[in-house]
């Protein structure tokens, strides 16, 4: 098939008709009749059965879709990526990418310092998961992502701002006093409480349970899984159990509810600055970095 093939197959798909596919990519009915019939014969099989001026697909065109759909897929992000190197360059923007954790009080403080130096800089922020943050960095769709997980591909650059360390939130009254008093609680600890479990996917969540494997600690079923460390905070909030988060996200603790403490073993959480290979740090990039580093020393 042609991709002009393609294009008509697909604009029939979605309206269901010749005359609404035609007016969807705004050429005349009898081009994406001819589009079909040539589509047809290259194929050596009927696309779509015609009744009543409705055409319905075939079980080969069935078959067929899914793959359609992908490749239109990639040929928007095509578009997205051009879109990017058009506008990229454009030194009046900063587009930022960040893991949920980072940005309820680290990238706030980072870009309040930054705007005081870079007023007239535009800011977009969006949150993402860390495998959605790569991929778009990828796509240059964005000029600098922070998250806790490694760069996994050769085309991105990583750079460590500051090592965070998992911390221990408990509802009030669910831990010992000893252990409060002395502001910090070991892995066996917690054997017996409830806990809030991490998505073993995520980054944190992997290091966590390769240091529960390292102290022969195993864990009660967890009473709530979820995948993003603000979820777990908010389950300790409301006493569902302890959440073992990242120290950024301790620093949202309402500690009227929750006590925070330290977590023993040490367990590092990395907080990275991941950007694009091949394309040169702006100074608007360089300077969110700096201060992204110089909020996380504050906070620390």
């Amino acid at each position: 098939m042609r991709l002009r093939h393609i294009e008509v197959f697909n604009a029939v798909m979605l309206t269901g008709s010749v005359s609404a596919a035609a007016r969807l990519i705004n050429i005349t009915q009898p081009a994406v009749s001819r589009a079909l019939q040539h589509a047809e014969i290259q194929l050596g099989f009927p696309l779509f059965q015609r009744a009543k001026g409705r055409l319905t697909p075939t079980t080969e065109a069935q078959a067929l879709y899914p793959h359609i759909e992908r490749l239109f897929a990639q040929l928007d992000e095509v578009q997205r990526l051009a879109a990017s190197l058009r506008t990229g360059a454009d030194a009046g923007e900063l587009r930022i990418l960040t893991v949920l954790a980072l940005s309820y009080e680290v990238l706030p403080r980072a870009l309040k310092a930054f705007r005081q130096k870079h007023p007239g800089i535009a800011v977009t922020v969006e949150s993402l998961h860390s495998p959605q943050i790569m991929s778009a960095l990828l796509r240059q769709e964005a000029d600098v992502g922070f998250a806790f997980s490694p760069a996994v591909h050769p085309s991105l650059t990583q750079e460590t701002l500051a090592d965070s360390r998992m911390v221990c939130i408990a509802p009030r009254g669910m831990l010992p006093r000893a252990l409060v008093r002395n502001r910090s609680a070991a892995l066996h600890d917690l054997v017996k409480l409830p806990v809030v479990g991490l998505d073993s996917r995520d980054p944190v969540g992997t290091s966590l349970s390769q240091a529960c494997r390292q102290a022969g600690v195993g864990f009660q079923q967890a009473v709530v899984t979820v995948q993003t460390y603000h979820a777990a905070l908010a389950m300790a909030h409301h006493g569902l159990g302890v959440a073992l988060v990242d120290g950024c996200t301790a620093a949202s603790a309402d500690v009227s509810k929750v006590d925070v403490l330290a977590l023993e073993p040490r367990i590092p959480v990395p907080i990275r600055a991941l950007r694009f290979t091949d394309r040169p740090d702006s100074v608007a990039v360089r300077a969110i970095t700096r201060c992204m580093r110089e909020a996380i020393e504050e906070m620390s």
